[in-house]
């Protein structure tokens, strides 16, 4: 079978298109032959060796949340049966950037009426991370403030639908181009600023009244870490979900002095990682998974599936997401280069 695979770090072009085995699925496994895959950042952040909770072992085959028809089943698998749509998590270890992908039956979800496979293969990661850090983990409230750094991203999309959908009282959507303010205002934030701007935390204070945020999620990393805490209001809670920037996260003099010595603003830190959800609380990470699914299946919440390419053309879904010249999710087609 077709696959992409990489066997050294390094930049997009160390994806290279080859030829493997077709896998066999073992005992409590599925084989999916694989119509979309969704790109991640954690696909990035493996290929380049950059930090990452899970070991990355050469040769590796990216790619964790595939969609497409049941192949084959393993020894004790009773169902779906062979020939269902059907979307995964294919696990730590990944292998979704190819023609096929084995995972574990109990991550295989059949495909429901109104969702086709690009729309999911864009939920279990990117749409489940979204409902699990605001309901879950910032505990958003009605009414509360709320900004969504990357906003016209596959998490950022999906974190500004269900914002508004959780009764969220402003949402601001933070960008890094002014290209994508109409991407995000489209998906329901009612103010955009761009981020990469210096002093950004004050526009932020400005829409808000002098008050801040109650929420923000942050996925760039770096100096913009410390402007997420300016912007912050008491009782404010900061969840880190990525670091796209690459640098780790920077606290200056005057964020340190705000959160470490001013306890009275009660603010708080929580870091996401959607991989132990799914292994130490299972049981939340499904509740968020069926959510998602309905409010997508219904059309209250729509996935941002917004660029389909070849799998042959992985490398440069990885230069466009570095670059950030992308909007929503993009999908690998496997079966493009057939």
């Amino acid at each position: 079978m077709k696959a992409i695979q990489f066997s050294s770090y390094g930049p997009p072009e160390v994806l290279q298109y080859v030829t493997v085995d077709k896998p066999q699925p073992g005992a409590g496994e599925i084989l999916i032959k694989v119509e979309s895959v969704s790109v991640n950042y954690s696909d990035v952040a493996r290929r380049s060796n950059a930090p990452y909770p899970f070991p990355t072992p050469l040769p590796f085959i990216p790619g964790s949340e595939v969609a497409g028809i049941v192949e084959a089943l393993g020894k004790g698998v009773d169902g779906p049966p062979v020939g269902t749509p059907v979307f995964a998590l294919v696990g730590q270890g990944s292998n979704g950037y190819a023609q096929y992908a084995i995972t574990s039956a109990q991550q295989v979800i059949p495909v429901p009426p109104g969702l086709d496979l690009d729309q999911a293969a864009s939920l279990p990661v990117a749409g489940t991370t979204a409902l699990l850090i605001l309901r879950e983990i910032a505990g958003l409230q009605g009414g509360e403030r709320i900004l969504i750094q990357g906003a016209a991203g596959g998490v950022g999309s999906y974190a500004v639908q269900l914002a508004r959908i959780l009764g969220a009282g402003q949402i601001i959507g933070a960008t890094s181009s002014a290209e994508k303010f109409a991407a995000v205002k489209e998906s329901g934030a009612t103010d955009v600023i761009d981020y990469t701007r210096p002093g950004w935390a004050q526009a932020v204070r400005d829409l808000t009244k002098g008050q801040g945020v109650d929420v923000l999620l942050e996925m760039s990393g770096g100096a913009n870490f410390a402007q997420g805490l300016a912007a912050l209001a008491p009782f404010g809670r900061i969840v880190v979900y990525g670091v796209a920037g690459g640098q780790p996260l920077e606290f200056d003099d005057e964020a340190r002095l705000r959160f470490f010595y001013n306890p009275s603003l009660n603010q708080s830190i929580h870091v996401f990682n959607l991989g132990l959800w799914f292994g130490m609380r299972p049981q939340a990470a499904g509740k968020a998974m069926a959510d998602l699914i309905g409010l997508v299946a219904s059309g209250q919440v729509k996935a941002p599936v917004n660029q389909v390419l070849p799998l042959s053309q992985a490398a440069e879904a990885h230069r466009l997401m570095e670059a950030r010249r992308t909007t929503g999710k993009i999908i690998l087609k496997p079966w493009l280069d057939a």
